[in-house]
């Protein structure tokens, strides 16, 4: 995949959610693509092992524990830069799938706080030092789920629809301003985690997200996504991108082989 060299002023690539599947992948694949990549979750060692084996394959890595919901030790981390070219707010995931009828105020009210509080705090906090390099890039890494929605997914679609309205009105709200807005809506993604967190632990749970697909979108499917709209041409703004895996035409339509 060709890509353009980070500019000095923008060499700064800022990952939340950095600890494992998206957020890992695309780290590992800003950093391969020239960015001194920033890595932040709340999982310490997770975070610093990653970093750990950027820096020893000749990258440019650091990381730095953060919940992102808690807006002061955003600001903390904010104040640490002059700069920042590019932003990836990954943090977020799903807690369970009940229907509205009985959904877990507590999942909801999770769900927001990560997918969209967060995106926020991160996004507020880091716009200035975006708009300082003279090149920035904020990406909110959304859903599928922000755009349609699905049975039983109430509490995760109305955070995704946040994030993804978060991400059009700041491309609105700062038109003629060196920051370009992208949003990466993913489909289908197997990744070691997002389904086992959302369904409480429980493995077969699960695994039925997956039945019988062949191939779903892995992370790094999804992070060579995002790296390629963040290393377009200053010009070239990728408002939305939607990527699904060949097996799925919409949130509930999806081929599944039975045999």
């Amino acid at each position: 995949m060709a890509t353009a060299a980070p500019s000095a002023a923008s060499r700064i690539a800022v990952v939340t959610g950095a600890s494992s599947g998206i957020g890992a992948a695309t780290a590992r694949q800003l950093a391969a693509a020239g960015y001194r990549v920033v890595l932040t979750a709340r999982r310490k060692d997770r975070i610093e092992a990653l970093a750990e084996e950027l820096t020893g394959a000749g990258h440019s890595a650091v990381a730095y524990q953060l919940d992102v919901t808690d807006r002061a030790a955003v600001d903390e981390f904010a104040s640490a830069f002059k700069t920042v070219g590019v932003l990836v707010n990954n943090a977020g995931g799903a807690l369970g799938a009940d229907p509205v009828a009985t959904g877990d105020p507590a999942d909801w009210r999770s769900m927001y706080e990560t997918n969209v509080i967060g995106t926020l705090n991160v996004t507020q906090a880091l716009l200035p030092k975006l708009e300082a390099s003279g090149d920035g890039v904020v990406v909110v890494v959304s859903s599928t789920a922000g755009h349609g929605t699905y049975e039983g997914g109430a509490g995760y679609v109305a955070a995704k629809h946040g994030a993804h309205v978060l991400a059009e009105t700041l491309r609105l709200e700062i038109v003629g301003r060196p920051v370009r807005v992208v949003e990466i809506a993913p489909g289908m993604v197997r990744t070691e985690e997002f389904a086992l967190t959302r369904f409480g632990g429980d493995a077969e749970k699960a695994a039925k997200v997956y039945e019988g697909v062949a191939e779903p979108l892995t992370a790094d499917d999804v992070a060579e996504t995002v790296t390629w709209a963040v290393t377009r041409p200053s010009h070239v703004n990728i408002d939305l991108l939607v990527v699904r895996p060949r097996a799925q035409a919409s949130n509930t339509k999806v081929h599944r082989d039975r045999g």
